[in-house]
């Protein structure tokens, strides 16, 4: 990760600016007590004031507010529907919604995992059960992402192949577009969780399974003859929908409206960097101070996980890059993988068909991202300073790399990284030198500066449902593991 020359010369001239501001003729600020030398500056040596001084001028020049959280009302142009949430909160859990009967959109996105993946690599239909440590059952090809904060992520999927053409997921005025057979179907749903509630329904590996005949529309239609024989579900759905009450059938609208409102609850984004920003300079620790300037300069973090614009102060450009990310594929598992030897992703590729899109990943949300159990599209890091690592230095992490941390069904085979190597990122190609203690300043800032307490996984347990109204138990989830 890089910094450019250009962004380190706005945020030393807001920096100049901001102190400027409070000195008088007979008693200048000095370069030493700004923090400021003849370019960027040493956070090391920064303490006090002027490092508080230098970071406000840095988020600044990234024009961050840490106020997004706020907004959702606003954007969303209503407030919070807490009926229709807790209608798509039970659908969220129900195992009834998939076909195969064996699991929900929780079983990937998972509570315990703060509504992340409990696994390296999802384990969908087929499992046994459990989610967490324990889950087994044949793998995807991916980490499923955290839906938390979802509500302003402009684009959904680590291939984007679910977005907003507007940039806006709360704005649908230019359509949503998705994979055939959706395609712009989908366009007429509020906001971009409604479109994309309709998915993993249909998706045979995650819920579907193999058994049920039929297309998408056959499937969603099983799964609404599923919801409308149920008679709470008629109540709770008659409670929102008048004309559910007066007797009409619950629409795939209904349920992925229901989701959507579920999801939009779950925006967890006050972290010590948001309080910072809004003026509380005690939010922060100076070793995440240090690590924000890093992340904001020298380590060039903020160049593919922005902080402003489309990305709705998200840490993320929602663009694609190829990191090199080392290829995991397990022994066996539900998806056939890319590759002569089945043993790659080609990410972006898949959905593009172009040989230039190969190894292609959107970048990934660093907020809350320090509760994750595992990192990458591929859970190929379980360790956070191995991710951040591996950012700074592309070529030695990967010729470093052992598969040893993971689960042992994903140490045996992994995919070949040369060309992946030769399409790499020239925000990543050239190595960044920080040493050890600015590269701890940079974790403890990305792990606890980035991370809202309310997104822990035990702030969390109380959105399991006690009881469904299908009569099915919710997972059995493993709420205390590794933390």
């Amino acid at each position: 990760m890089r910094s450019s020359s250009r962004r380190s010369a706005v945020i030393l001239l807001a920096l100049v600016a901001v102190l400027g501001g409070c000195a008088d003729r007979e008693n200048p600020v000095s370069p030493e007590t700004a923090g400021v030398a003849n370019g960027p500056p040493d956070v090391a040596a920064l303490t006090g004031p002027a490092l508080d001084a230098q970071l406000v001028a840095a988020l600044d020049a990234e024009g961050f507010t840490g106020t997004i959280a706020s907004q959702l009302a606003s954007r969303l142009g209503r407030p919070l529907d807490h009926r229709l949430a807790r209608v798509g909160n039970l659908l969220f859990f129900d195992r009834m919604t998939g076909l195969a009967g064996d699991n929900s959109c929780s079983g990937c996105h998972a509570p315990n995992a703060s509504y992340g993946d409990a696994e390296s690599i999802a384990i969908g239909v087929q499992n046994n059960g459990i989610v967490g440590p324990d889950r087994a059952g044949p793998r995807n090809q991916r980490r499923s992402p955290t839906i938390v904060n979802s509500a302003f992520y402009p684009t959904l999927m680590w291939n984007s192949r679910f977005r907003a053409l507007s940039g806006d997921p709360f704005d649908n005025g230019a359509g949503f577009s998705f994979p055939a057979p959706e395609g712009g179907s989908l366009s007429h749903m509020e906001h971009l969780l409604g479109a994309q509630a309709h998915i993993p329904f249909t998706e045979r590996v995650e819920m579907a399974g193999f058994l049920f005949p039929g297309d998408n529309d056959d499937i969603r239609g099983e799964v609404l003859r599923r919801i409308d024989a149920t008679p709470r579900y008629r109540t709770l759905f008659g409670q929102v929908f008048p004309e559910v009450k007066e007797g009409a059938p619950v629409t795939f609208g209904h349920v992925g409206a229901a989701i959507a409102e579920f999801t939009l609850t779950l925006v967890r984004a006050d972290a010590p960097i948001d309080q910072f920003a809004r003026g509380d300079r005690r939010a922060l620790t100076e070793a995440q101070k240090r690590g924000a300037l890093l992340f904001l300069g020298k380590a060039g973090c903020v160049g593919c996980h922005a902080v402003s614009g489309e990305s709705n102060e998200m840490f993320s450009d929602f663009r694609e890059h190829v990191i090199g990310v080392p290829q995991v594929a397990p022994l066996g598992g539900n998806v056939t993988f890319d590759g002569p030897g089945e043993d790659e992703d080609f990410g972006l590729a898949q959905i593009t068909g172009n040989p230039a899109d190969r190894y292609a990943f959107r970048s990934s949300p660093l907020r809350n991202v320090g509760l994750q159990p595992t990192f990458m599209h591929n859970g190929a890091f379980v360790r956070l300073e191995d991710a951040i690592h591996h950012h700074l230095d592309v070529e030695a992490s990967v010729a470093a790399y052992t598969s040893a941390l993971l689960d042992a069904d994903l140490q045996a085979r992994s995919g070949p990284m040369q060309p992946v190597l030769d399409r790499l990122d020239p925000l990543v190609a050239t190595p960044t030198e920080l040493t050890a203690e600015e590269l701890d300043w940079l974790v403890e800032f990305v792990r606890d500066g980035l991370t809202d307490p309310e997104a822990r996984p035990e702030r969390l347990r109380h959105t399991v449902p006690g009881a469904l109204p299908s009569g099915e138990p919710p997972h059995e989830f493993q709420f205390d593991f590794g933390r």
